[in-house]
């Protein structure tokens, strides 16, 4: 499976960097500058399986929220932060967190322990993916609600296009033909279909995509089909 990783700090090149490292691991990334954005996250994506977290951010500071997140959820969380003393250290824990690392800080070091957090919390905590989600690198599937998002973002499709698109990601890798497609879909014999299942392809590329024209995840294999790639 692929997991949700929500990180809430305020230096822009922070998250940016932790996005690439932990999007090039295969994880969802959702973002927030504050503590209060890290709390209004929680609220709108309820399968956010670990939480790195700044201290120092304004509005709501990362030790607040982590208060508040404590008094629901026993999700991980690895608190970052410039802070190096240690009852600082010490403070950080006691709130509620489980792990503490000090910027500056080694991205080697924290995707291994966010690896070692995940690990212990799918195997020995409640955690159970639902199976009725669907996750993608940033791309995210509900069955059940018919949600679809990118990175945390709503994007909205038409019942075709998210039909399309629920057959792909239920199956990853798995190439289907313009007919199959069609037929899955439309539920109706395919009777020479190929502009309409492309038309829908490209616009759901339009809406996923950041260049439609070199996709990452709805991907053409020539003189076969199309596929979502993991």
């Amino acid at each position: 499976m692929e997991y949700n990783i929500l990180v809430a700090d305020d230096d822009r090149e922070i998250r940016q960097a932790l996005k690439i490292y932990l999007k090039n691991e295969h994880m969802n990334v959702i973002t927030a500058e504050n503590g209060d954005e890290a709390l209004t996250a929680l609220k709108e994506n309820s399968n956010i399986h670990l939480i790195i977290m700044d201290l120092m951010m304004p509005k709501t500071d990362g030790m607040q929220a982590i208060i508040k997140i404590r008094e629901k959820q026993d999700i991980p969380i690895i608190i970052l932060s410039a802070k190096s003393e240690d009852r600082d250290i010490v403070k950080g824990l006691n709130v509620g967190a489980d792990d503490y690392i000090t910027k500056p800080f080694n991205f080697t070091e924290l995707i291994a322990r966010v690896k070692s957090h995940l690990r212990r919390y799918t195997e020995f905590s409640s955690f159970k993916q639902s199976k009725d989600e669907l996750f993608i690198r940033g791309l995210y599937l509900n069955k059940k609600t018919k949600e679809v998002k990118l990175d945390g973002k709503p994007i909205k499709l038409t019942p075709i296009e998210y039909k399309i698109l629920e057959l792909l990601m239920d199956n990853p890798d798995v190439i289907f033909s313009i007919e199959e497609i069609y037929e899955k879909v439309w539920k109706e014999p395919f009777l020479n279909s190929e502009n309409t299942v492309a038309v829908h392809i490209r616009r759901i590329r339009e809406k996923i995509e950041v260049n439609p024209k070199e996709p990452v995840y709805l991907k053409v294999v020539w003189g076969i089909g199309y596929k979502i790639s993991k």
